[in-house]
């Protein structure tokens, strides 16, 4: 019989709410509760594709903040395993080592933990009389700045090895070094499949051997964009590896550009949106699909779109609640009014005026200089994570006063526009 495993990574088991323009309390509710439903479809697709073993590598749990609810939803899932006979295999990474539930759980006897010592575990024989073995490190704690792939031992000879580490291979944007080692350190080491985590994207850095970054099985924010899997592996009799993709993620966030060229009137733009929506979730397979959407191109609705955010929210949300499991989480108006706009007595004068801050006003060194040493004042106000979430550095804390400063402008010359919504829409 072929040795066959679900390989993930990054569940974030009852992650804390990220995002803060979930304004609505069902869609956050949603949210909340994505990463246990994500371990549940694990497991189901583990009982469906009747597989051997379920390979989790690191940052199963959030950090120190889970709680023992947590881990009684998570032994209940490993329960079903369990009955199953499937066999669970865990490394800890670098959230799974701040976790009380880390040491203080006692899971199910289908549950085999690696220690920070590497071992080595045989999971399965083979037909033709191989067998396959497991190896495995956990982090001992939260960082590990040094390669962990020392501590492996070499191959077994005449056998499938397969080696789980949470590491962040030779650096992920976006991603603090873990365990630091590299693809072609991996492959000299002989292992013929290397089931990785850590990364959020998925990534296949190797067909021979194969090397796999799962990905998180569920986004959690905006910034966790895109569809989210699990990979199922196939371990044939004759030791030849397979590997599909399954779709886990039961809501999936999505970035969605909309160019509003040219729409002149507010049912123009409605439909524009209506038909992008319509289209995205139409190819979209997760339950849920939640939208930060972006709104383009020069159009005299520029400023009707940034005058009203509300409003416009409102109308997008209504767009959105007609298509099936699909939201709203935040619109970014990028407009601009036409080149050259006036009015039958002349140029536009705020349009003149916005040309003018643009040009000289927003891009001068005394206004920089000015904006800057208001932001520093206001990021010593703010807690020491979230100051270097906005602003790590110098070119970091620039780059925010122009986009603050930009958009602060653009919406204060909506309002010049005029205040009164148009009653037809």
């Amino acid at each position: 019989m072929p040795f066959r495993f679900v390989h993930t990574a990054d569940i974030h088991l009852d992650s804390p709410l990220r995002s803060l323009a979930l304004k609505n309390p069902e869609l956050a509710e949603l949210v909340r509760g994505a990463t246990r439903t994500a371990l549940a479809g694990i497991v189901d697709l583990c009982l469906a594709e009747n597989v051997d073993a379920l390979l989790i590598a690191g940052d199963l749990y959030d950090g120190s903040q889970t709680s023992m609810n947590t881990a009684l939803y998570l032994a209940g899932e490993l329960r079903r395993l369990e009955a199953a006979g499937i066999r669970v295999f865990l490394i800890r990474g670098n959230h799974d080592s701040q976790s009380t539930v880390t040491r203080e759980l006692t899971l199910p006897a289908n549950v085999h933990v690696f220690s920070g010592q590497a071992k080595t575990v045989q999971a399965q024989t083979l037909a033709d009389g191989r067998e396959v073995y497991i190896h495995g490190v956990s982090f001992a704690n939260p960082h590990a700045p040094e390669s962990l792939l020392p501590w492996f031992q070499v191959p077994i000879a005449d056998a499938v090895n397969i080696g789980m580490l949470h590491t962040s291979l030779a650096g992920t944007p976006g991603h603090d070094p873990y365990a630091p080692c590299s693809v072609a350190e991996l492959t000299r080491h002989g292992f013929d499949y290397w089931a990785l985590g850590h990364v959020h994207c998925r990534q296949i850095h190797s067909e021979k051997p194969l090397i796999v970054m799962p990905g998180m099985p569920q986004g959690r924010d905006i910034n966790e964009a895109g569809p989210k899997s699990v990979t199922l592996v196939t371990v044939g009799d004759d030791g030849y590896l397979m590997h599909e993709e399954c779709a886990i993620g039961q809501a999936m966030f999505e970035r969605v550009a909309i160019d509003l060229a040219g729409a002149q009137e507010w049912r123009q733009m409605l439909d524009r949106v209506t038909e992008t929506l319509s289209s995205l979730r139409n190819r979209t397979i997760a339950d849920h699909l939640i939208l930060r959407i972006s709104l383009t191109g020069s159009t005299p609705l520029a400023w009707k779109l940034r005058r009203d955010p509300d409003f416009l929210f409102a109308e997008l949300s209504n767009v959105a609640a007609g298509l099936s499991g699909c939201w709203i989480e935040k619109i970014d108006i990028d407009c601009r009014g036409p080149e050259g706009a006036g009015t039958a007595s002349g140029p536009d004068p705020v349009e003149e005026l916005a040309a003018l801050i643009r040009s000289d006003v927003l891009p001068s060194h005394a206004f920089r200089q000015e904006a800057g040493a208001m932001l520093d004042e206001l990021l010593l106000q703010l807690p020491r994570e979230l100051r270097e979430t906005l602003a790590n550095d110098e070119a970091a804390a620039a780059r925010l006063v122009e986009t603050i400063a930009a958009a602060g402008s653009d919406d204060v010359l909506a309002h010049l526009h005029g205040s009164e919504r148009e009653a037809a829409r």
